[in-house]
This record gives structure tokens, sequence and C-alpha cells, in this order.
């Protein structure tokens, strides 16, 4: 079981950078992929999540309308498009992977639970400048 970040970079204020989340090992198809990240000194917090099921997606609030998660489920792959991106972006950006056994529906509320997830990659980062 594989699920590799890339993409990251250093990108200035306003500017824009797309994530991929390859993955491996496991029936994408059946799992949920979110989205996590981690600033310096601050816990992880989930900022998108896409159930790949039924292509149900949840965003936080501090991402809503400029984040953009999507699966392409031939390549067994999780995108996260990120647009607008602040200094307050910065982090390690984690993608993560749950297996969804009765629906989809709870993620609605735990998306943005770590715990959720028990699947994680290595991270990659994205640095926003001033």
């Amino acid at each position: 079981v594989q699920l590799v970040e890339s993409g990251g970079g250093l990108v200035q204020t306003g500017g824009s950078l797309t994530l991929s989340c390859e993955t491996s090992g496991f029936d994408f198809d059946d799992y949920a992929i979110g989205w996590f990240r981690q600033a310096p000194g601050k816990e992880r917090e989930g900022i998108s999540c896409i159930s790949n099921k039924d292509g149900s997606t949840y965003y936080a609030d501090s991402v809503k309308g400029r984040f953009t998660i999507s699966s392409d489920n031939a390549k067994f792959t999780t995108y996260l498009q990120m647009n607008s991106l602040q200094p307050d972006d910065t982090g390690v950006y984690y993608c993560a992977a749950e297996r969804l056994v009765f629906g989809s529906s709870y993620l609605s509320y735990s998306f943005h639970r770590p715990q959720v997830f028990a699947l994680w990659g290595q991270g990659t980062q994205v640095t926003v400048s001033s």
C-alpha cells in the first residue's frame, strides 16, 4: 500500500499549485482520499476530502472556493488544485485514505479528523511567500 504526494513547491502569494496523490495497493474506488496540511508548531488540519465511490467532496472553510479536489479513478490518483494561495497555506501537505465500508455520509462531519484515515503518504512541502 502506497500513497505518494507530489507537486509541492515555492509559490508567491496569489499563485497556484496542483498536488497529486498517487496510490497503489488498495481498491481506489472503495476509498475516500483526504488532504491534510500541517504548519510548523500547529496540529494537522484536514482541508478536503473526496469519496471515490460517489464523488462527494468536502472542504474546510479555510480553503472553500480556492481549492478543488478531484480523482482520476483510472489512474488511482487524487489531485488538489490550489488557487489564490496565501502565506497561511504554507505547510506540509499529506494525502490519506480510508476505506468506505458503510457509505460516505459520515465524511461530512469527520473528514477533517486525521484519526478517521488509516493510510498516509509522506507529505510534500508547500511554501507561499509574501
